[in-house]
C-alpha cells in the first residue's frame, strides 16, 4: 500500500487539494478540499474492497432510483465520495426511501450474482468475501453461493456447531419449494442494514457501502427488517404500493435473513449462529 494519508489521497484522486482532515476511525476520514466539496475519504479494509464498493455505487447510481454519494475518485487503495450532511429519519423521505428502493430493484441485473459493471467477481460485504458467481435459477444459487460459503466457514471456525449447521443445511435443501414465486434478477444494495442508510439533511435518504449484486429484492428488505431501521413501517408501506411483493413475503423474511446472519456469525461468531439457526428453523416452519 501506499504511504499517503486520507488528504493526500483526496488530493491526489480530485485533483483538489486537502485544506483539512478529521480522522473518524482508522481507515475512514473526513476531508475538506481547497475550492471542492467535503469529502469522506475511506482506505481499503481488504484489498480490492474498496475498488468493488465504487463499482456498487455507480450501478446504484446507474439506475436513477436511490441516492447514493457521488464517487469522486478511487483506486485499489482509496475511495473519496461527497459527505452526506446528517437530518433527521422523516416519515416523506422514508415513503420517498421506499419507492426509490423499489425503482432500483426493478432496474434489474444480468444474473443472480451479476456484479456491478467493472466490479470484481470476488468483492465483499462488510469484511467478509463474497464472490459473486452467476446462476440463472435463485433457489440454487441462493444457497450454494450465499448460504453454505458461510455457514462452510462458520462450523470450520467453531462458530457453529454441527447440529445448527443441520438445520440450516436442511433449509438450503428445501429452498426450492420455500423460495415463492420466481422473480427476474434484481439490483441489489446487498448489505442493507440500518447502519448504510443515511438521512440526509435534505430530506433524502441515501445508501452507502454497497456489496452490490444481481439477486432476489425480498434479500434487501429482509435485511433492512434484520437489524432495525427508523420509519421501517412506513418504508415498506411505500414498497408495497410501488412495486407489490409475492404473496407470502412474511413468511419468508426468515429464509432471506439466513445469509446476512451467517455472515455476521463468520466476522463475528457469538449468539449470530444461534440467530441463524433459529432463521432456518423458522423458515423451515412457514
Amino acid at each position: 500500500m501506499s504511504a499517503d494519508g486520507p488528504g493526500a489521497a483526496a488530493a491526489r484522486l480530485t485533483g483538489h487539494r486537502a485544506a483539512g482532515e478529521r480522522r473518524l476511525s482508522g481507515t475512514l476520514a473526513e476531508v475538506v478540499l481547497d475550492g471542492g466539496p467535503v469529502v469522506m475519504v475511506k482506505r481499503a479494509d481488504e484489498p480490492g474492497s474498496v475498488r468493488a464498493e465504487a463499482a456498487g455505487l455507480r450501478w446504484l447510481a446507474a439506475a436513477g432510483a436511490v441516492r447514493v454519494p457521488a464517487v469522486r475518485g478511487g483506486d485499489d487503495e482509496w475511495l473519496v465520495t461527497d459527505r452526506v450532511a446528517a437530518g433527521r429519519p422523516g416519515q416523506e423521505a422514508a415513503a420517498d426511501f421506499g419507492r426509490d428502493l423499489a425503482a432500483l430493484h426493478a432496474a434489474g441485473a444480468p444474473a443472480f450474482g451479476a456484479p456491478p459493471p467493472g466490479g470484481p467477481v470476488d468483492a465483499f460485504i462488510g469484511r467478509a468475501p463474497m464472490r459473486n458467481t452467476t446462476g440463472t435459477d435463485w433457489p440454487r444459487w441462493y444457497a450454494e453461493h450465499r448460504v453454505l460459503p458461510y455457514l462452510r466457514r462458520a462450523v470450520d471456525a467453531g462458530s457453529m456447531p454441527a447440529t445448527g449447521a443441520a438445520v440450516v443445511a436442511e433449509a438450503c435443501e428445501r429452498l426450492p419449494g420455500l423460495a415463492g414465486p420466481a422473480e427476474p434478477p434484481a439490483r441489489l444494495h446487498g448489505d442493507l442494514w440500518n447502519g448504510n442508510v443515511l438521512w440526509g439533511a435534505d430530506g433524502h435518504v441515501r445508501l452507502i457501502d454497497p456489496a452490490a449484486h444481481g439477486g432476489h429484492r425480498e434479500t434487501d428488505l429482509a435485511m433492512l427488517r434484520l437489524f432495525g431501521c427508523p420509519q421501517l413501517s412506513v418504508v415498506l408501506d411505500a414498497y408495497q404500493e410501488a412495486a407489490p411483493l409475492a404473496d407470502g413475503f412474511a413468511s419468508r423474511v426468515p429464509l432471506h435473513q439466513l445469509f446476512p446472519l451467517l455472515v455476521h456469525t463468520v466476522l463475528f461468531g457469538g449468539g449470530y449462529a444461534d440467530q441463524a439457526v433459529a432463521a432456518a428453523r423458522a423458515a423451515l416452519a412457514a
